[in-house]
């Protein structure tokens, strides 16, 4: 499963809630009939519940949602702080240059010297642009996910080639 985002509150009377999108292009997550939630992101895939997706839309800054069978604010407040995934193949294709982050999470970065800096823990937005979360062993390195710095992501091979110093 590929987590998309998580719902925060409840949004009014009529069932609706509030989504925090991890990730670009969040609008085009209406395309799919139904998503799938969880109470946690790492969950089995057998624990992700289907949801018949009835609305989403934004609202201000903000992005709604309403599902099939929640009606009212209690059933809205039930969903609160669940995880909004879907299954990979049921997610929109993406362009030559852009990539889920649920595909980078677990590949290995190695710098331009050929050295190891270790493996893609997580990634996180900080506004300006998107920051790769690399974890070796102990040390932890903070790599912006932008064309200064990442050369090429190899999804066959499951590596990114960066132009990072180990030492940096």
């Amino acid at each position: 499963m590929m987590v998309l985002g998580r719902i925060v509150a409840p949004f009014g009377v009529k069932g609706w809630v509030k989504v925090h999108p991890f990730g670009d292009d969040p609008l085009s997550w209406r395309e799919m009939p139904q998503w799938w939630l969880a109470d946690k992101a790492e969950a089995p895939e057998e624990a992700w519940q289907p949801m018949k997706l009835a609305g989403f839309r934004e609202h201000g800054a903000s992005l709604i949602a309403s599902f099939e069978g929640v009606t009212d604010r209690s059933g809205a407040e039930a969903l609160q702080g669940r995880y909004i995934a879907a299954p990979r193949e049921a997610m929109p294709g993406t362009d030559d240059d852009e990539y889920y982050w649920g595909d980078l999470v677990g590949l290995s970065v190695v710098n331009q010297s050929g050295e190891s800096l270790g493996t893609v823990e997580a990634l996180m937005s900080t506004g300006a642009h998107e920051v790769l979360q690399v974890r070796n062993g102990d040390e932890e390195r903070l790599i912006p996910f932008v064309a200064a710095y990442v050369l090429n992501v190899d999804l066959p091979t499951r590596t990114i080639r960066v132009d990072w110093q180990r030492d940096w």
